[in-house]
């Protein structure tokens, strides 16, 4: 999955999601919509022949880089501790 950033202004980002991931895509849609500082989280993929798939992120206060971030972190922090919990359990 690459990003391209398509438009950025002082609220909002556009970010074009080439070879997207379904299975990250919805959990960094929920991660922002949670995030406080994002005032709204979208995802349209379009025709799948036709259209790449574009994430757009606007923001209440703070950077949309920013949250974007944050919720790629959180979701790699929540993957890494599930992975740990679960090499301990199959040892």
């Amino acid at each position: 999955m690459q990003l391209r950033l398509l438009e950025k202004q002082k609220d909002s980002i556009r970010v074009e999601v080439t070879n997207p991931d379904e299975t990250l895509v919805q959990p960094l849609i929920t991660a922002l919509l949670k995030d406080e500082d994002v005032a709204d989280a979208l995802y349209y993929s379009g025709h799948p022949q036709l259209d790449k798939p574009v994430l757009t992120i606007r923001t209440k206060k703070g950077s949309p880089q920013a949250a974007l971030k944050r919720a790629a972190k959180g979701l790699a922090d929540d993957y890494a501790g599930a992975r740990k919990l679960l090499e301990k359990e199959l040892a």
